[in-house]
């Protein structure tokens, strides 16, 4: 069941929590929310008092009023564990909640730092895609002489609808916004300042964030170590739950860590 916690700033956030001992924070990907996370939460809940949240925007957690990026995302998860006295967590992020992650440990103290599929490493971009990036730029400023400012805006987000990504076109206008603007942060400035422990679980076949973006995230955090699951894509935890169920356990209860 969630439970609900008005935060410095505004901020409504949505969470649920689950077991016994040290402080765990779950944090789930682009376009889904605390429930996409519910097997590891379980596994997590054997060892760690778990906290699991809706970023705003997501779940039952409402949307920011501005558009937001990476370090508003953050800042929320700091304030959310001021809010609650927690200290030294355990982090989990699996895609965009790796890069809340990356950036909250790199300036934070935490015990460990789990990277699920994550985000972080600026995309490398096809042609294709600065094609019509730049073709978006021209479209807008002849629409906008055409029809007028906001007549170019509706007939530009039809057109982003129409050609856009599955996470773009479900996303509100301002969550598109967001969404535009966090997936090109790169955060490969602030990963050797990050002293936790730190574990990449990665599948093989991911295409949205790439085994050599974790390779990436791994040369660049000092105390990190890869694992990759054969055949698995973007959701890792769910194409091999068992395997990744073992992993996480040994993860969270090694005490050389």
């Amino acid at each position: 069941m969630r439970q609900y916690i008005d935060l410095d700033g505004g901020t409504r956030l949505a969470y649920t929590v689950s077991g016994e001992g040290n402080p765990m924070i779950l944090m789930h990907g682009w376009g889904c929310n605390a429930d996409t996370l519910a097997s590891v939460e379980k596994t997590a809940a054997e060892s760690h008092k778990v906290y699991n949240i809706d970023f705003p925007g997501f779940g039952k957690s409402p949307e920011p009023e501005q558009v937001w990026g990476v370090e508003d995302y953050t800042r929320t998860v700091e304030n959310f564990v001021r809010a609650l006295g927690i200290e030294r967590p355990v982090l989990l992020g699996h895609s965009f909640g790796g890069r809340v992650g990356l950036l909250y440990a790199s300036r934070n103290p935490v015990d460990r730092l789990i990277l699920v599929d994550a985000a972080g490493v600026k995309p490398k971009r096809p042609l294709s895609y600065y094609v019509k990036v730049y073709s978006f730029k021209l479209m807008k400023r002849i629409y906008t002489l055409i029809y007028g400012k906001e007549g170019a805006r509706r007939r530009i987000e039809a057109e982003r609808a129409r050609r856009g990504s599955a996470d773009y076109n479900a996303a509100s206008p301002r969550m598109r916004a967001i969404l535009s603007k966090v997936v090109n942060e790169d955060l490969c400035h602030v990963m050797p300042d990050i002293k936790a422990p730190t574990l990449l679980i990665y599948g093989e076949n991911d295409t949205a964030t790439p085994v050599r973006d974790a390779r990436r995230i791994e040369s660049l955090v000092p105390d990190a170590g890869l694992v990759v699951f054969p055949g698995c894509g973007h959701y890792s935890f769910l194409d091999n739950p068992y395997q990744f169920a073992a992993v996480l356990r040994s993860f969270l209860t090694d005490k050389k860590q």
